[in-house]
């Protein structure tokens, strides 16, 4: 396919032996999820995994010869068929579910907003991948020697990649907006199983539906298109995925915790109640959970699961020798059918704990939410690591010739479910430890409710943050110790049959990871849904319409239990807030378990294989170059983490600001108007659009500017944001969950709505919404986007030195630095609250009266009423945006 020399054979003759290396390890592992080791691309040239040729999946043969790879990967097809049935299955019987009229109009109103939002995001997403579609065709087409037809196709999966995690956020908020309003309906029968029961279906369609497009969409590139394109097919496939998952995780984190702040502070301003239907945020938030712990979720769900697949094939074809296909085969069919076994797991898994749990409770006036969902976590847990000792036994174990024919290949299949089952460990450990800092049942969490009753919110949010630091040091040993493990099994003789053995289980670790996918992401689905549920509930204002007591009974069979009914949701959604929390340091454990594996791809392409001790002595605090490397990266994570919530704060500001102006408490008004209400969602979308426009364009020059410095540099940066990424992250989310469940205790347990300490617990949730769900989860598509896009930075900036273009590469190097400063400058200056200073007059009249009209709260827009007050100079506008 390819039309002209590579570069690397362009080059001069001291550099062109480490170019090649170079060229060849660094993308031996797909810009995805994982690395690889030095090989020759089956090729022969420049261009890394976008050039190689997969084997006959068909020559690997299984149980004695009886039975081909290829009939096993259909059977692998036949699988996700199955799950996207159960998909569709669950969809349809949910819609179905009983509902009032009401509730099932805010919850299509909540769905259009949600809509709407998705159609902008849609839009913005392509803008975006422009950037990075320029990169892929300049690398692929003028450096790698790539041909018309090859480029094309690279660009074009990643439309697929990015279309497939789009598709699947929208699917998320359909299925969700159809679930919060029949459980909101369910919960007024005063019984607690059907309140848990549907959100948990929700959470399970999802799950389903996304595991099971992303491995069948794999599967059809593995099984019917020509092995000399699928290089080009999942090299493209996954930077699509990537690119997805990171806009729609960063701005829909920014969005939905404008529209929370919000919506909360309102409950201090005016002493309202939680989801009072007067307050026009709340449409807004309501939206934010689908776009924030909905969207965001499923698509660097569906990103992460796909690139740690593309990654271990990659590695396989490059670390096992070219000489053994039949090896290279039987590796791969083994990988893809245990992903297809996987989502058996937990098919089985659910319908066992469903059935255990509808026994328990079915007629309980009273439930442990998180209980079932533990129950869930464990048992898929358990089942995924024995199926996987099974699975493999059956495939690679003592009936198949090929892998008893390679040096210790009889205990292999031990060896390699064994380091698949320490990810799939960590995917129940890691929740548990979770558990231990954010639960309402936490010591921590009550640590922070009791700070609060006796300092106020200074000792809540203190509270909170040891919450934080305390569990990313119990995570942190967690993830090293599985990793550790897997590195020891690596060390028993898998370097007989592949080279890099220890990069290869750090793969499988991230692998096994995501084994448990469906299950992963359908308790983390369960959140949204409860926490939308009690706003559908208030938003309806069911409880006031005429007559509707006696409509419920006669078309449904039951009394209604109003006080009962509002409880069960309250308590539902802690165990939410609790699981929404668990899922967030798994999918940031995969992100850096695979920037890991990519970094060392680099580091043995630097080195020839790790030979050149020169090189290696690069790696070293005495190589100036590297160590200012790990400095930078540093700098970058803390910029993210205050640009983001620097969005979040601006858009709250103008948010607060819009609701304090036209919020009707007054003149018998029951509802906001939808106007009201859409307003509110303009100035989410418009913020959210900003704040990831400039933190996508800052992270996008960054990662070209430092990978064209020094390639030691850029490996000091990538480990440097790695690591850093890991730590704040676990921080900030677990302290985020530990001030939120904080607040539900306080409004559950205590019954304490309306006190001094429920303004103080309110405070510490307003800080922890953007720890939680817009800095911490963001990290983890950043990261990977990072370090994959960073791949081919550094290529491109290898390449170019080799050519004689070293002045040119560090003349770029500063134009992109420059560049990335720019949008960091605009990061805040153009985000900041560009409000006049007050001044002493402003509170010379005495305090505020808390109505948002007195001096304490001076606004440039009076409060008129109009919404075109709003807009200010540095105001986002859609002029702006556009």
């Amino acid at each position: 396919m390819t039309t002209q020399q590579p570069i690397a054979d362009r080059a001069p003759a001291r550099m062109r032996g480490r170019v090649k290396a170079f060229l060849a390890a660094a993308s031996a592992i797909p810009l995805a999820a994982c690395s690889g080791t030095p090989a020759t691309p089956a090729s022969g040239h420049g261009g890394g995994e976008a050039n190689i040729h997969l084997p006959n999946l068909g020559d690997a043969m299984f149980f004695n010869g009886a039975v081909s790879g290829r009939v096993l990967l259909l059977l692998g097809l036949i699988v996700c068929a199955a799950g996207l049935i159960f998909g569709l299955a669950t969809y349809l019987q949910l819609k179905r579910l009983p509902v009032h009229a009401s509730m099932r109009e805010i919850s299509e109103l909540i769905y259009e907003t949600c809509k709407a939002y998705l159609e902008q995001q849609g839009k913005f997403l392509l803008l975006l991948w422009v950037f990075i579609g320029t990169v892929i065709f300049v690398y692929f087409k003028f450096l790698a020697g790539s041909g018309w037809g090859q480029v094309f196709i690279i660009l074009a999966f990643s439309l697929i990649g990015m279309a497939g995690s789009y598709a699947i956020a929208w699917y998320g908020i359909r299925v969700n907006t159809f679930a919060n309003s029949r459980t909101a309906f369910a919960s007024l029968r005063g019984k607690p199983y059907a309140c848990h029961d549907i959100p948990m279906r929700s959470g399970m369609s999802v799950g389903m539906m996304l595991i099971s497009v992303e491995l069948f969409m794999m599967l059809v590139i593995l099984l019917f298109l020509p092995g000399e394109i699928a290089g080009s097919c999942f090299i493209g496939f996954a930077i699509g995925e990537s690119l997805g998952a990171s806009a729609l995780r960063i701005a829909g984190g920014i969005f939905t915790k404008i529209a929370d702040v919000g919506s909360d502070l309102m409950k201090i301003v005016f002493k309202i109640k939680e989801d009072d239907a007067r307050n026009p945020g709340v449409i807004a938030d309501c939206t934010g959970d689908n776009a924030g712990d909905s969207v965001g979720p499923s698509a660097d769900g569906f990103e992460t699961y796909g690139v740690t697949g593309v990654a271990l094939v990659t590695f396989v074809m490059l670390a096992v020798p070219a000489t053994n296909p039949v090896l290279q085969s039987t590796l791969l069919v083994w990988i893809f059918f245990i992903r297809a076994i996987m989502v058996i797991a937990s098919g089985l898994s659910y319908g066992a704990n469903a059935a255990i749990t509808k026994a328990r409770y079915a007629d309980a006036d009273e439930m442990d939410f998180e209980r079932p969902l533990t129950n869930l976590v464990w048992i898929t847990s358990l089942t995924s690591i024995a199926l996987s000792y099974l699975t493999s036994y059956f495939l690679i174990g003592p009936s198949n010739a090929t892998i008893l024919a390679v040096d210790g290949g009889d205990s292999l299949w031990w060896k390699l479910a064994t380091i698949i089952s320490c990810g799939t460990l960590a995917g129940a450990l890691i929740p548990e430890l979770v558990k231990v800092f954010t639960s309402v049942k936490s010591r921590h969490v009550e640590e922070v409710v009791k700070s609060a009753n006796q300092g106020g919110a200074s000792l809540d949010i203190l509270s909170g943050l040891v919450a934080g630091n305390f569990s990313a040091y119990w995570l942190g040993l967690a993830i090293i110790g599985l990793m550790g493990v897997a590195y020891f099994i690596s060390t028993l003789g898998l370097g007989a049959m592949m080279v890099a053995p220890a990069v290869f289980a750090f793969g499988l670790v991230a692998f096994g990871f995501l084994g448990m996918g469906p299950v992963t992401i359908a308790v983390d689905s369960y959140g949204p849904v409860t926490d939308n549920a009690q706003s559908v509930y208030e938003l309806s204002t069911i409880e006031e319409l005429e007559g509707v007591d006696d409509e419920i009974r006669r078309d449904n069979g039951f009394d209604v239990n109003w006080d009962r009914a509002k409880r069960l949701l309250e308590e539902n959604d802690g165990a939410g807030n609790t699981f929404k929390a668990t899922a967030k340091p798994v999918l940031i454990g995969t992100a850096v378990v695979g920037a890991t594996t990519m970094i060392f791809s680099i580091i043995v392409g630097l080195t020839a294989g790790l030979t050149d001790q020169a090189a290696i002595a690069n790696l070293s605090l005495l190589h100036a170059p590297f160590l200012l490397g790990l400095i930078t990266g540093g700098a970058i994570i803390y910029w993210f983490t205050g640009a983001s919530m620097q969005a979040v704060t601006t858009g709250s500001f103008r948010a607060v600001e819009f609701i304090k102006d036209n919020i009707k408490l007054d003149m018998g008004a029951t509802k906001a108007s939808v106007a009201d209400s859409r307003r509110v969602v303009e100035i989410c979308t418009q913020y959210a659009q900003r704040g990831m426009l400039n933190i996508f364009l800052g992270i996008f020059f960054a990662t070209l500017s430092f990978a064209f410095v020094e390639p030691y540099f850029f490996i000091g940066y990538l480990i440097s944001i790695a690591l850093f990424g890991l730590y704040q992250a676990i921080f900030m989310a677990n302290a985020g969950g530990a001030w939120d469940n904080a607040k539900k205790i306080v409004e559950v347990d205590l019954d304490a709505k309306g006190t001094e300490l429920h303004d103080a617990s309110i405070v510490g949730d307003t800080v922890g919404d953007p720890y939680k769900d817009t800095s911490s989860v963001a990290l983890n598509p950043v990261i990977k986007f990072t370090t994959l896009f960073g791949l081919l930075a550094v290529e491109l900036a290898v390449s170019l030195t080799a050519s004689g273009n070293a002045t040119l590469v560090h003349v770029l190097a500063l134009v992109f630095f420059l560049a990335s400063m720019f949008f960091v400058w605009r990061s805040f200056y153009q985000m900041r609250i560009d409000q006049r200073m007050l001044t002493a007059g402003d509170f010379a009249g005495g305090p505020d009266d808390g109505l948002g009209d007195g001096p304490g709260y001076a606004t440039p827009a009076a409060a008129s009423g109009d919404d075109s007050a709003i807009p200010h100079p540095g105001a986002v506008t859609e002029d702006s945006l556009r």
